[in-house]
């Protein structure tokens, strides 16, 4: 494991997240499959989801990306790429466009994200440094740093009150 991905993996744990490192795309595919389960699901299109991970998301659970927001709401689940993985911080970036809805990471209670280890960059100014292209084709751009998190009822951390309750990463070879 590189010392970029180290540094990554003990952030992003730091902020909550669960985080797999898997030796292989069918291990990859394994852990995703296994947290997904039959639980309604958002998800990318399957040719932005790494690993042929959108080979193993079950048809039957898959909601229509066209879907209405409150049948949206219903997914348990929601599955990302990502288009940056910043080291410092633990946080992804996420860029919405076609194929790419932010309503993924955001309306679940499980956000799961799958990252490969060339997307791994030290800091924000890294991480955006390159992506004049990716801010041209997306409406917005999302840095994911964990669950949902507030403590503004009596100064008590709540978590996955505006946003996941909880997120996992998974990262490939």
């Amino acid at each position: 494991m590189s010392e970029l991905q180290a540094q990554f993996v003990a952030e992003a744990r730091a902020v909550h997240v669960e985080v797999f490192e898997e030796a292989s795309a069918e291990a990859v595919r394994a852990r995703v499959a296994g947290l997904i389960q039959d639980q309604p699901l958002l998800a990318w299109d399957a040719e932005r989801l790494p690993y042929g991970v959108g080979r193993v998301i079950p048809e039957a659970t898959l909601l229509p990306p066209d879907a209405p927001t409150e049948v949206k709401a219903s997914a348990t689940v929601g599955l990302t790429g990502c288009d940056g993985a910043i080291a410092q911080t633990g946080a992804l970036v996420l860029g919405s466009r076609r194929g790419s809805p932010r309503s993924a990471s955001l309306l679940p209670e499980l956000h799961l994200a799958v990252v490969r280890p060339d997307q791994l960059v030290a800091d924000l100014a890294a991480a955006l440094e390159g992506s004049a292209e990716l801010l041209t084709r997306c409406s917005t751009l999302n840095l994911v740093a964990g669950p949902s998190r507030t403590a503004d009822i009596e100064l008590t951390l709540t978590l996955g009150v505006h946003g996941p309750r909880r997120v996992v990463i998974v990262i490939g070879p």
